[in-house]
């Protein structure tokens, strides 16, 4: 069993599989898709604007990882992708550090030349391991705040396929 996280959270609408792209106004699609993007994006936003000490999210202290989230919507038109952006105001990029988590110690290299020592490497990733967390994994704010979304998101979405379908 693995402990990674995952960052994919997306939501799929039945009842249009059957029709190609073309059958619909792209422009419609993408304005279906651009408004469910919104929602998310100010859901995600809002998450990040309440929480405290009690919550798994990451604290607002500045506001700039809350303010650089943004939906765009793909180039077929057809998928819509929020996620925060690297900002002016950001020295690194480093949601993905938050959500991962980061372990205490150095990342393990080599054993020092002694590429063939037996258990060595073994022995230091199990140390890693065995450490605590310099930055604790935090939830991930912006699959909440699709799931907390996800009734209105669909409704978009059904109506912006039906309008669309030529």
């Amino acid at each position: 069993m693995t402990e990674r996280a995952t960052l994919a959270a997306h939501v799929h609408v039945e009842g249009f599989d059957q029709f190609h792209r073309d059958a619909f106004d792209k422009r419609k699609v993408r304005a279906a898709f651009r408004k469910a993007g919104q929602l998310v994006r100010q859901r995600a936003q809002l998450n990040l604007g309440l929480s405290g000490a009690g919550s798994n999210y990451p604290r607002r202290i500045t506001g700039v990882l809350r303010d650089s989230i943004n939906a765009r919507v793909s180039r077929s038109g057809f998928m819509v992708k929020v996620m925060p952006d690297k900002t002016a105001g950001m020295a690194e990029y480093y949601p993905a550090y938050l959500h991962y988590g980061v372990k205490q110690g150095s990342r393990v290299k080599g054993t020092g030349g002694k590429r063939r020592a037996k258990g060595e490497r073994q022995s230091l990733i199990a140390a890693r391991k065995a450490g605590g967390w310099r930055i604790a994994p935090r939830a991930n704010y912006i699959a909440d705040a699709l799931e907390d979304e996800n009734a209105r998101v669909r409704a978009v979405l059904r109506a912006g396929f039906a309008a669309a379908l030529r």
